[in-house]
């Protein structure tokens, strides 16, 4: 009789704890992050059976995600993982990994709480300088959790990173099986992980090739083709790109890539579109002579072409001013103890702030490299395109005022050399609206490369707008030295320096010159005069100082 009732009691436990594990389960799961609730109406959410999990979440099962679509599904019988994507339909893309979570590792610790009644206990571990903390149950005889992290150590119901970002269980409900609808159908070969990220990562945002390895030289030789323009003996490229509606609060990007391709020395380069919203523009020039673009006089007896705006006439719109260094991969031979040169320079910057001007627009993109070298200049140029809501960014007037780069050096425009007191550079320009919180965005830089030369003397730039002085500060680089391994062909010095560590007027070899935004408060409608005064250097024979600045207003109509 005691041994009946003995397994009566057996099978009542064992129905009971049957009963207590279910087939399968799903698991919603919050965020919070900092002490609040981070994207309430899209909570994570994950199936589990014996044989598997799902990562996923309520947009991506409700048929509501943007794009891309990213879904995990992890297989408990031999601790391997499929991750697939779509960021387009019909398009997708999947990675397989057999290893990484047999490979994470977990400080299993004495603490205990209880989670939606589950008794749980913790682990710990430390990843890319993130402590985590993970609670998981075995209570259900089901493992899962909402991430990668932590999948074979039971039914993971709250990780804790740094004590600022917890995902926590809301809600388990038990299933017969997982449904059907909810597994995504994977279609392709599983890719390499490096593959799969870099796709993934790439469809985030719109990339607008530019070019490709295109050479920015001095040759007769340089000619256009078809869908590359090719100016001032081939020192300017030009091609017109179809630019996206941007929305506003987005940021856009220029990014350049550079090697020598013969030329040793530190050169000045400029991204730059070509307005055309007047009678005349740019490409006037470019087509038919320097001489033919609108004449600049501030009465020291030279005519300087094309560098402001007038009734008729856009000056380029400067994207980015960048600096060659001294010859970087083509010079890499030249060998010096300690020193690993680099084999490109990148050039990357945000540009947002200029995008109302060509959203939704074709425009003349280019880029110029001052050379005499026949070899020249090697380069890459995408601009890219990420949405997003940036608070920094919500200006809608963009006014090119003026560009003092001679862009056009190699086929006979004036250096800028207009800066002396009393007028220096001025330009007179109409606005047809009242304009709010307006800013000049300026960008500056000094040359003169000679011991008395303005390259490597400060000098404060004045900016005045209809008579009062609006800002005045001395632009000045004291890093240099810090690009020196992109330089393997600059001059070494009795002293111990390197040409390319000294400091100079706003520029470095192998460096980006940032602008400086300069507030001018809120602007009326009707003409304004806005002029740039700098203590230029006197010349010492056939040796001159020159002054490349652009500017251009930002703000709200």
């Amino acid at each position: 009789m005691k041994q009946i009732l003995s397994l009566v009691l057996i099978f009542a436990t064992l129905l009971a704890y049957s009963q207590k594990r279910p087939a399968a389960i799903k698991v919603t799961y919050q965020k919070i992050s900092l002490g609040k609730v981070d994207d309430a109406d899209n909570p994570i959410i994950i199936f589990s059976d014996a044989q598997k999990t799902l990562v996923t979440n309520k947009a991506i099962l409700e048929g509501k995600a943007s794009y891309p679509i990213e879904r995990s599904t992890v297989y408990h019988t031999d601790s391997s993982y499929v991750v697939s994507a779509e960021w387009a339909k019909e398009r997708h893309i999947a990675t397989k990994d057999a290893l990484s979570l047999k490979k994470q590792s977990f400080e299993l610790l004495p603490d205990t709480k209880t989670i939606l009644g589950y008794k749980c206990k913790k682990a710990k571990t430390i990843i890319n300088s993130n402590t985590i903390e993970i609670w998981y149950t075995d209570e259900l005889g089901l493992k899962g959790a909402p991430s990668l992290l932590g999948q074979e150590l039971g039914l993971v119901l709250e990780t804790n990173r740094n004590g600022s970002y917890i995902v926590t269980a809301t809600k388990i409900e038990k299933l017969k099986s997982i449904p059907a609808a909810s597994q995504p159908a994977v279609k392709d070969k599983p890719a390499d992980m490096l593959t799969y990220r870099d796709v993934l990562w790439r469809s985030r945002f719109t990339t607008l090739p530019v070019f490709k390895d295109e050479i920015i030289n001095f040759s007769d030789a340089s000619i256009s083709n078809d869908s590359v323009l090719r100016f001032a003996n081939g020192s300017i490229a030009l091609r017109k790109i179809k630019f996206p509606e941007i929305k506003t609060g987005s940021q856009v990007f220029v990014e350049l890539i550079e090697q020598s391709n013969g030329d040793a020395y530190d050169r000045t380069g400029s991204v730059f579109l070509i307005p055309e919203d007047e009678k005349r523009s740019f490409l006037n020039g470019l087509k038919n002579g320097a001489n033919t673009l609108p004449l600049y006089d501030n009465g020291n007896g030279k005519k300087y072409q094309g560098v402001t705006r007038t009734d008729s006439y856009s000056p380029l719109l400067e994207l980015m001013r960048f600096f060659t260094p001294f010859g970087i991969k083509q010079y890499g031979h030249i060998q010096l103890k300690g020193k690993e040169w680099h084999e490109i320079v990148p050039y990357r910057q945000d540009v947002s702030e200029l995008s109302p001007l060509f959203s939704n627009k074709e425009m003349w993109v280019g880029v110029f490299i001052g050379n005499y070298d026949k070899g020249g200049h090697k380069i890459s140029l995408d601009v890219t395109i990420h949405n997003d809501e940036t608070q920094y960014n919500k200006d809608n007037f963009v006014l090119p005022l003026f560009n003092t780069v001679n862009v056009m050096e190699m086929a006979g425009q004036e250096y800028s050399t207009m800066f002396n007191a009393p007028k220096g550079l001025e330009v007179t320009f109409t606005l047809d609206k009242d304009v709010k919180n307006a800013r000049l965005r300026y960008i500056t830089t000094g040359h003169g490369g000679w011991e008395n030369g303005d390259e490597y003397l400060p000098k404060k730039n004045t900016i005045t707008l209809d008579g009062k002085i609006a800002f005045a500060f001395v632009p000045w680089r004291q890093d240099c030295g810090s690009y020196r391994l992109f330089n393997p062909a600059s001059g070494n010095f009795e002293n111990g320096l390197s040409s390319s560590d000294y400091s100079r007027s706003n520029w470095c070899p192998g460096t980006v010159t940032n602008p400086e935004f300069i507030d001018l408060g809120d602007l009326k409608a009707g003409k304004h005069t806005l002029t740039i005064t700098i203590p230029q250097g006197a010349p010492e024979g056939n040796s001159f100082s020159a002054w490349n600045v652009s500017g251009v207003l930002l703000g709200k109509e």
